[in-house]
């Protein structure tokens, strides 16, 4: 499900990248996937809402609960 969801997200969204997988402070069961925020907020925006499309998918159809939260990294 994992490679689905990321693959599903890569095809329409090249630029994402995943930062990591954690584990959600409200439920252990529910995976944050952290991946890159898109430039362009509009663009930002579309990835949100076709991310959160696909998760409620995942939801219905699997009873799993996840969520992709794109975010701003850090310069190092």
């Amino acid at each position: 499900m994992i490679e689905k969801l990321m693959s599903q997200i890569k095809k329409r969204f090249p630029e994402v990248k995943l930062i990591n997988i954690m584990e959600s402070c409200e439920d252990p069961e529910s995976p944050w996937f952290r991946v890159t925020v898109l430039q362009d907020e509009d663009r930002d925006m579309e990835l949100r809402e076709f991310a959160g499309d696909i998760v409620n998918d995942i939801f219905m159809d699997y009873g799993y609960h996840m969520l992709v939260m794109p975010i701003r990294q850090r310069a190092a």
